[in-house]
């Protein structure tokens, strides 16, 4: 942590024109100083720098603050990494707190493998250039893919040397550990103790971090061996989590930020070919099906995503999948579809700059009717298609968190699929329901089931164990089950944008528990539950008498209970406690139905929790044991942190 006292130093010592000037070119005009604002894509300069205030402010896009937030914001780094960045330009030593030993010996590690990739990324780069085998296969390769010699030293290409531990030696020998050649898997230590280099005969592509420190690498294999794989990458290690990168980001990052749009391809020929066509705002997943951290990653520099896809890509209905991500963290997603027979790599060598930019702007689509269009061309004359084709749509338009653009994607596809835009507001609206506790996994309980390592039969209880009587858990049990029996064929309005629609009170309760795998614990409350279920399916009538005159005498207890409840009472004791005032039964439902789910949602969370805790008091754990348990517990209060924000209220 660095003092207040540093940091007033470097506040300061800077001078936020030589800071700026440092990544734009600033023209004076009067006191300020001018430019082109390099956080949007603009022709007439709105960037103005104030030296005599030291601030910067763009009247285009709105952005402004002092060197250290441009900095911040144009590097992307973080308030420490940018203070440290200016503390250096002007001398100033940064005083920070004391480490432990063991984040001494951490932090020492990661600079020691960071060092040695380093030095790998040199060798391979050197070994391209300056060694016959290197010129002979690397440059040929390379040169056949039509890459320049600026591209090539652009992207840090390079080649590893055949010979099976030729780079090892040759690390070793210059004094680099045997540990971090490991640790970063560039070397592979065999059980009889000798080595082998991990990207042996392949040539290279350094992976970046986003500060430009190469923390990875990917090879292509040379030979036509079939059983060797074609593409080779590093394994997770301390410094690279292949989740959270992005190949070509760091060559990628200005121009995503100017031109206010990142380009999303496959793989390293595809980012590298389009980068030297002039297409620079270009990044890959690198093979790899697209996670949250990387679109978190994309999220930092722009809201605009343009995925490429193949021309004849077998693989587009399964990466669709993926892109419910994207929406789901408010971005944007457009499509483009390349000419059969062409990926970005091939296409981008056929075209220069300005026909690449004219065939992007000219068949990009939005995500959404894109997905319907190429669903529905498959669905022609199928009913079970289409109905299959709807849900599938309702899943990536309910998963967009705002409300205006999802009421012009249900118009736009209630259009194209020609079916009434109140059944797909409803559906949709039940969707949001279901996952307006916060969670993004529907079976974010099963899944945890699964994680503490035990298989309970379907007949049991499978979240928690027997509650006493009078706890918050069995009363949420309760408020659940008494609006099933007692309102389960009634509906409510339910806001979905603009618009409202109806929900049915079985619908929602049914819906969300049965998607998130939940069983009730208390078994009259869980057969009570498990018939209605049954019966509410099946479209016949439901008669309460059945529950009441029920074979199971607990059963019949328990409806009878649930029928003669006091409702004015139960509603001031559960929901006061929420701060939630509503003056009748129907006015209650629209409220308490959504909320006792996803209350009842985070008393799970909570046993499990608690559970969890009391392994952690096992002496016998193991140290990976004890680390997998408590990223276990940290997960489920984040998922309850959630669920309070969306309620905005204390958690029972």
């Amino acid at each position: 942590m660095i003092n207040k006292e540093t940091v007033d130093r470097i506040f300061a010592s800077a001078n936020i024109v030589e800071v700026i000037s440092d990544f734009v070119q600033l023209k004076k005009k009067g006191v300020n100083y001018q430019a082109c604002c390099p956080f949007h894509n603009e022709k007439t300069p709105s960037f103005v720098v104030s030296p005599s205030k030291g601030l910067f402010k763009c009247f285009g896009c709105g952005k402004g603050g002092n060197a250290v937030t441009f900095v911040m914001e144009h590097e992307n780094m973080t308030y420490p990494e940018a203070l440290k960045y200016v503390a250096k330009k002007y001398g100033i030593e940064v005083a920070e707190r004391e480490l432990t030993p063991e984040e001494e010996r951490r932090n020492d590690d990661r600079e020691s493998m960071m060092v040695v990739s380093s030095y790998a990324a040199e060798y391979f780069a050197k070994t391209l250039h300056e060694t016959p085998e290197g010129q002979n296969i690397g440059i040929a390769y390379f040169r056949e893919r039509g890459f320049s010699d600026a591209t090539i030293l652009a992207f840090g290409l390079g080649y590893c040397p055949g010979g099976g531990d030729t780079f090892t030696r040759q690390a070793l020998k210059e004094g680099y550990k045997e540990e971090f050649l490991a640790a970063t898997g560039l070397t592979i230590k065999r059980e009889d103790g000798t080595y082998y280099d991990r990207f042996s005969t392949r040539v290279i592509f350094p992976i970046h971090g986003i500060s430009g420190r190469v923390i990875a690498f990917g090879g292509r294999t040379m030979r036509t061996d079939k059983k060797v794989a074609k593409y080779l990458n590093s394994p997770e290690s301390e410094i690279y989590h292949k989740s959270d990168v992005l190949y070509g980001l760091y060559q990628a990052k200005r121009a995503i930020t100017q031109e206010d749009c990142c380009i999303l391809v496959e793989g390293y020929t595809d980012v590298i070919s389009m980068h030297q066509s002039g297409i620079e705002n270009v990044v890959a997943s690198s093979g790899t099906s697209l996670t949250e951290g990387q679109i978190r990653l994309i999220s930092r520099f722009t809201k605009n995503v343009t995925v490429i896809y193949d021309g004849d890509s077998a693989g587009i209905k399964a990466s669709l999948r993926g892109i419910d991500m994207i929406l789901r963290e408010g971005l944007n997603v457009r499509v483009v579809l390349l000419p059969d027979g062409d990926d970005p790599d091939s296409f981008a060598r056929k075209h220069n700059a300005t026909e690449l930019r004219d065939f992007i702007l000219g068949h990009e689509e939005d995500f959404i009717s894109f997905k319907t269009r190429l669903l529905l061309d498959e669905a022609q004359g199928d009913p079970l298609k289409k109905a299959a084709l709807i849900s599938d749509i309702v899943q990536s338009i309910s998963v967009i968190p705002d409300a205006i653009t999802r009421s012009v994607y249900t118009r736009e596809c209630a259009k194209q699929m020609e079916i009434d835009e109140q059944v797909l507001l409803r559906e949709i609206a039940l969707k949001r329901v279901e996952r307006s506790a916060g969670s993004e996994a529907k079976e974010f309980v099963r899944r945890q089931e699964i994680l503490r390592g035990r298989e309970l039969p379907p007949t049991a209880p499978t979240l928690q164990k027997q509650v006493m009587p009078g706890s918050s858990t069995e009363e949420l049990e309760r408020e659940l089950i008494k609006y099933l029996v007692k309102y389960g064929d009634q509906s409510f309005d339910y806001k979905e944008g603009k618009e409202t629609v109806q929900l049915n009170v079985a619908d929602v309760i049914i819906g969300d528990l049965e998607n998130n795998g939940i069983r009730l614990a208390n078994s009259a409350y869980r057969t009570i539950y498990d018939e209605y279920k049954q019966l509410w399916e099946a479209g016949e009538q439901i008669e309460m008498h059945r529950f009441i005159n029920h074979a199971d005498p607990t059963v019949a207890t328990a409806i009878v209970d649930l029928l003669t409840y006091d409702d004015n009472y139960t509603a001031s004791k559960l929901w006061q406690k929420h701060d939630i005032i509503v003056e009748s039964e129907q006015d209650r439902l629209p409220v308490a139905v959504p909320r006792v789910v996803i209350l009842y949602k985070s008393k799970v969370i909570e046993t499990i929790i608690v559970e969890l805790q009391h392994k952690l008091c096992n002496e016998e754990l193991s140290e990976e044991e004890l680390g997998t348990v408590t990223h276990q517990i940290s997960a489920l209060n984040q998922e309850r942190i959630l669920i309070a924000k969306k309620l905005s209220r204390l958690i029972l």
